[in-house]
């Protein structure tokens, strides 16, 4: 009878500790509702140093069969050779589901973009869904740093 009583006590201990710690206040959606209103006016301004600095250095985005873009540096560097040829702008940015998980939240997002070419030429507009991984980072300019992203081709607009 001792071992079982001890066997449902360490059952519910370990429960506990290893149970899943979520975390959704009003305070952390609005901050990381800021944090990705940051990075969306980085590439209306085409601040390529700004929209590095709010990725991990450790960051990976995946767009696609080969198209993956590992680290913050790379992230900066792409940025600035788009905005070096066209103007970005987000035109859509819809938030399909947040999760917070203590430091790191989760969010999914229907997204458009359009891209103008400098030199002229017909705008495009891409549009996709996006799920991405953030973590708080104090030393971040936004609070909160991308750690991984995965675009992907979005349902089609409703009427």
């Amino acid at each position: 009878m001792r071992q079982i009583l001890l066997i449902f006590l360490l059952c519910i201990v370990l429960n506990k500790s290893y149970s899943q710690h979520t975390e959704d206040t009003a305070a952390l959606r609005v901050s990381l509702e800021t944090a990705t209103a940051m990075i969306r006016k980085a590439f209306a301004d085409g601040d390529a140093h700004l929209v590095g600095k709010l990725h991990s250095l450790n960051v990976i985005k995946y767009f696609g069969g080969s198209n993956v873009i590992v680290g913050r540096d790379a992230v900066e560097q792409g940025a600035r050779e788009w905005f070096q040829n066209s103007k970005v702008e987000f035109l859509e940015n819809t938030i399909e589901n947040t999760e917070f998980f203590g430091n790191v939240a989760i969010q999914t997002v229907i997204f458009s973009v359009r891209t103008t070419p400098k030199i002229g030429g017909k705008p495009t507009i891409a549009r996709g869904r996006s799920m991405v991984i953030y973590v708080r980072d104090k030393n971040s300019p936004s609070g909160w740093l991308t750690v991984r992203e995965i675009a992907q081709e979005a349902p089609p607009a409703r009427p």
